[in-house]
């Protein structure tokens, strides 16, 4: 059989190699930019090669997860360069609840059609969510499935991996009434409660500001915070920490107490982000909808003993560990 001319059987059949071959060219300098000095070999190869440094007991943390129907906003607003850091910080916040330092990320991008610019704003924003969290980013798939995904549309989920010292892994197991409770800021919304925001929203102009200082579509479109520089200088003094994800104060903020303890939290301690003002006069949302769908401006919680709290720098003290169960909010 000659092999002198390539076969366009697959092009045919909607698939891009090109425009594959065009992504992985132009994203080449963002990968690198994100290399830590334990990986090993490039881009290209079946798989990622990273070599753990030097550890007493290490214990590896992994996380998946997505974006959401954030991506919807993105297509709508026609702005790409933002969801990619929202994917490793979904990912990375949550294995740094563990205490966990994160080593390398991996992505998954699928779609229907290849777009080059598209799919390169994406992956240069997983590259600077990589570099804003001291991870590299080791490896991803980029695939295009025609028939599967409507036209200019796609997903992504991503893969966090971090190290821990077993001695140090973070599972409230120390928490004790009496424990201060600290709030971190959000940047926003986060990656959270699209489902809802675009239902209350779809209908607003989106370029229009509301009183939000810009206009709507770019304040929906902020990226997820990282929260590793905030936290790993002070993981020697937390005895828990949460990532406030879907399900809000209400879900999540259980999750780390042992039987027998909950959580006074008190209201107004944090600032109001205008956005969540927003939502709910134009969604007339009560306050048990907004705090078990949205973070409510605090995206990430830690514990700590009286002594230390003041020893993070700008977390709010929102509440106490009280005896009890669940979360109340003051």
């Amino acid at each position: 059989m000659s092999e002198s001319a390539p076969s366009n059987a697959y092009a045919q059949a909607g698939v891009n190699i090109e425009a594959g071959n065009e992504v992985v060219r132009r994203i080449k300098s963002a990968v690198a930019s994100t290399r830590r000095p334990e990986v090993m070999g490039g881009l290209g190869g079946f798989g990622g090669l990273f070599k753990l440094g030097q550890y007493k007991e290490p214990v590896l943390v992994s996380g998946a997860d997505g974006v959401g129907t954030k991506l919807l906003v993105a297509n709508r607003v026609g702005r790409h360069d933002t969801v990619g850091i929202d994917l490793v910080a979904m990912s990375v916040n949550d294995i740094l609840t563990l205490g966990a330092e994160p080593l390398f990320f991996l992505d998954y991008f699928a779609t229907g059609t290849l777009e080059p610019d598209v799919t390169v704003q994406v992956v240069e924003g997983i590259a600077q969510g990589c570099r804003d969290s001291g991870c590299t980013l080791l490896g991803g798939e980029t695939a295009e499935m025609p028939g599967m995904y409507a036209p200019g549309h796609y997903d992504l989920a991503g893969f966090a991996v971090g190290v821990v010292e077993k001695d140090q892994v973070l599972d409230g197991s120390t928490i004790q009434a009496g424990d201060v409770v600290l709030g971190l800021a959000s940047s926003g919304i986060h990656s959270n409660g699209f489902s809802l925001v675009r239902k209350i929203l779809d209908a607003h102009d989106w370029s229009a500001e509301y009183g939000l200082g810009r206009p709507l579509g770019d304040v929906l479109l902020e990226p997820t915070r990282l929260y590793v520089n905030a936290i790993l200088p002070h993981l020697s003094i937390l005895k828990g920490l949460v990532h406030v994800t879907g399900g809000g104060f209400y879900e999540n903020l259980p999750r780390v107490l042992p039987d027998g303890l909950g959580m006074d939290i008190q209201l107004g301690s944090w600032p109001s982000l205008p956005i969540f003002d927003l939502l709910e006069s134009e969604g007339k949302l009560s306050q048990r909808d907004l705090f078990t769908t949205f973070n409510m401006g605090i995206g990430m919680v830690a514990i700590v003993r009286p002594e230390h709290a003041e020893h993070i720098p700008d977390a709010f003290r929102i509440g106490q560990v009280v005896q009890g169960s669940g979360v109340t909010l003051l």
